[in-house]
C-alpha cells in the first residue's frame, strides 16, 4: 500500500518490538536506572528500586491469595502508589487487570465485575460504599481498600498497607506469552449498548509504548543520560491513554511521574511549580483550564518542554494560545482504546500541522474509506472513516465475537471515526460516525462548528449536539462557557458564526453553561448533554 507520510518521516518506521511481559520491560528499565526517582506521591519520593520491591511484594501477596494466570484483578484506583504496585504485580503473574474508573455508579461497576469475570478488586476507601451497594459478595473473591482519602473502613476488611508490608518481595515465576496473553480488560465507554471490554496483550502495549518513545526520541535525547526527568502524571491510568502515555512510555523513557489522583488547576499549577516536569500530556479541557487560570504567569510553565494532546479534538486556536503564552510545544495525537490506544501523532522534529493528528506512529498503517460499505479506499483529501492496521491493535472485544467481527475486518481496525489525510500523509479527524448531524440530507461534523466557537474571544469552551427539528430533521444545538467576566448573548454568538460557516451549519440555539460535563480524563461528554436535551424534550412533550 503506499504511505505518502513516508516522503518527509521523522522517525524510524521499521521499530523492533520487545517481545516481553509489561513487568520485565520496567524491570531492564530500574536495573539501568535503580536510584531514579520513578514516583512522586503527595509529597513523597520513590525510586525505581523502591518501586520494584513494592511490586514484587504485591505480587507475592496477590499469590497468596490463590489468584492464579488468566484471572481478572479490578483497579478501582485514582493515579496513586497503589494503582502503580498493584497494576504491574498482576502483571508479573500473567494476571489480567481490569481498569474501573473510580466513579463508576454501582450497577456501571456491576456490570464490568460480571461481564469481565473479575475474582479481585482494589478499591480505593472513598469509593467502598459503591462496592457494598453493587452487591458483589458472590463476584468477587478478594477485596483490598487502598485508604487514601480518610474515610473509615470497616473493620477486617484486608488493608492495602498492611497487606504489603506482611509479604516478601518474592514472587512465584509465571511464563507470560506476550504476544497471546492479555494485560488488560480496558472497558469502553458504552456509546452504543453496554461496555465491551477491549483485549490487549502485553505485545499491544509494550509495542504502543516503544512507538511513543520513538515520537519523543530526538526530543529526549537533547537531555543529559545522568539528569533527573519528571513527567506530570495527570492522565488517570484507568483510562488507555494515561496508561501508554504516562504509565508505560513515560516509565519507561525513564521519566519520573508526578502522581495526580485528579485534576485541579490549583493543584496543576503548584506541583509544576514544585517538581518542574518538562513532560505535560493532557486533555483540551485541561489546557484550557490552566490558560485561562490567573496564576498561570506565576506557575513556571516554562518548565515544560513538550505537551501531548490527545482523548478529544484540541481546537487550533487553543494550540497557538497555549504555546506562545508558555514557550512550550503541544503534540496532538489520536488513538482509542482498541489500538493501545496511540496511533497518530504531530512529530516533534519536523513539520507540525496544528489542526491535524499528524503522521501514523512507526509501523501503523492507515487509510480513509467509503464510510457506507468501508471497502472503496478514498482520494487524498476526501473524507471517510479511518482504518488501522498494526502491533498495537486489539486481539478483539471479550466475550463480544459479532462486535469483533464488525470493528476488525481482515486485519484492519475500524475506528468509527471520520478523517481526512493531505498530500503529505498527515490525518484530520473530522468527527464521529455516530456524532454527525444530518441536516435535510447535508452531514455536518460537530467539530467544524466548535472550531468556529473557540475562535469567539469571549468562549473557554464550547460543544456541539444536533436536535431534532421537523423540517430539517436535525439542526445544531451549542453549548458554551463563558471565560470568567466575559458577557455575550446567543444571537452575538450565532451572527458570529453565521459569518464563519455555510448557513445550514449555522447553531440555531445557543445554550450558555457554567461548566460542561466531562469525564475523569477531562473529556467533555457530548453524549451525556444529548441524553439531558432528549429527557427535557420528552418533559416539554408530556407538559403540552
Amino acid at each position: 500500500m503506499e504511505r505518502p507520510w513516508l516522503k518527509n518521516y521523522p522517525y524510524r518506521w521499521d521499530l523492533h518490538y520487545p517481545e516481553i511481559s509489561l513487568y520485565d520491560y520496567l524491570r531492564e528499565t530500574a536495573e539501568r536506572y535503580p536510584e531514579r526517582t520513578a514516583l512522586i506521591f503527595i509529597g513523597e519520593r520513590v525510586g525505581y528500586r523502591e518501586m520494584m520491591e513494592k511490586i514484587d511484594r504485591m505480587a507475592t501477596a496477590f499469590a497468596a491469595m490463590g489468584l492464579k494466570k488468566g484471572d481478572r484483578v479490578a483497579l478501582m484506583l485514582p493515579n496513586c502508589f497503589a494503582y502503580v504496585y498493584c497494576y504491574y504485580a498482576a502483571l508479573r503473574l500473567g494476571l489480567v487487570v481490569v481498569q474501573i474508573n473510580p466513579l463508576l455508579t454501582a450497577r456501571e461497576l456491576s456490570f464490568i465485575v460480571r461481564d469481565s469475570k473479575t475474582s479481585a478488586l482494589i478499591v480505593v476507601d472513598a469509593m467502598f460504599p459503591v462496592v457494598e451497594q453493587a452487591m458483589l459478595d458472590r463476584d468477587i473473591k478478594n477485596l483490598i481498600v487502598v485508604p487514601l482519602t480518610g474515610e473509615k473502613i470497616p473493620a477486617g476488611l484486608p488493608v492495602f498497607d498492611e497487606i504489603l508490608e506482611r509479604h516478601p518481595p518474592n514472587p512465584p515465576h509465571v511464563s507470560i506469552h506476550p504476544q497471546e496473553d492479555l494485560a488488560v480488560l480496558q472497558y469502553t465507554g458504552g456509546t452504543t449498548g453496554l461496555p465491551k471490554g477491549v483485549m490487549l496483550t502485553h505485545y499491544n502495549l509494550v509495542a504502543n509504548a516503544e512507538m511513543t518513545r520513538e515520537v519523543l526520541r530526538e526530543w529526549k535525547e537533547k537531555f543529559d543520560e545522568n539528569e533527573e526527568h519528571l513527567c506530570m502524571a495527570l492522565l488517570p491510568f484507568f483510562h488507555s491513554y494515561g496508561l501508554t502515555v504516562c504509565l508505560h512510555t513515560g516509565l519507561n523513557m525513564p521519566a519520573g511521574l508526578v502522581l495526580v489522583p485528579q485534576f485541579n488547576a490549583d493543584l496543576i499549577l503548584y506541583l509544576i511549580k514544585e517538581y518542574k516536569p518538562i513532560i505535560f500530556p493532557g486533555v483540551p479541557t485541561a489546557f484550557i483550564a490552566l490558560m485561562n487560570h490567573p496564576e498561570m504567569h506565576n506557575s513556571g510553565l516554562d518548565s515544560i518542554e513538550v505537551c501531548i494532546s490527545g482523548a478529544a479534538p484540541m481546537p487550533v486556536e487553543i494550540i497557538e494560545q497555549f504555546e506562545q503564552k508558555t514557550g512550550s510545544s503541544i503534540l496532538e495525537g489520536y488513538g482509542l482504546s482498541e489500538a493501545s490506544p496511540i496511533t497518530h501523532s504531530n512529530p516533534f522534529i519536523g513539520v507540525r500541522k496544528p489542526g491535524s493528528v499528524g503522521m501514523p506512529l512507526p509501523g501503523t498503517d492507515c487509510k480513509i474509506v467509503d464510510s457506507d460499505t468501508g471497502e472503496k479506499e478514498m482520494p487524498v483529501g476526501v473524507e471517510g472513516e479511518l482504518i488501522i492496521k498494526g502491533p498495537q491493535v486489539m486481539k478483539g472485544y471479550w466475550n463480544r465475537p459479532e462486535e469483533t467481527a464488525r470493528t476488525l475486518r481482515n486485519g484492519w481496525l475500524y475506528t468509527g471515526d471520520i478523517a481526512r489525510m493531505d498530500e503529505d500523509g498527515y490525518f484530520y479527524i473530522v468527527d464521529r460516525k455516530k456524532d454527525m448531524i444530518i441536516y435535510g440530507g447535508n452531514k455536518i461534523y460537530p467539530r467544524e462548528v466548535e472550531e468556529v466557537l473557540y475562535e469567539h474571544p469571549k468562549i473557554a469552551e464550547a460543544i456541539c449536539i444536533g436536535i431534532p427539528d421537523r423540517f430539517f430533521g436535525e439542526v445544531v444545538k451549542a453549548f458554551v462557557v463563558l471565560k470568567e467576566g466575559a458577557e455575550a448573548t446567543a444571537e452575538e454568538i450565532i451572527d458570529f458564526c453565521r459569518s464563519r460557516l455555510v448557513k445550514y451549519k449555522v447553531p440555531r440555539q445557543v445554550e450558555f453553561r457554567r461548566e460542561l460535563p466531562k469525564s475523569l480524563v477531562g473529556k467533555i461528554l457530548r453524549k451525556d448533554l444529548s441524553i439531558e436535551e432528549q429527557r427535557r424534550r420528552r418533559l416539554e412533550s408530556l407538559a403540552e
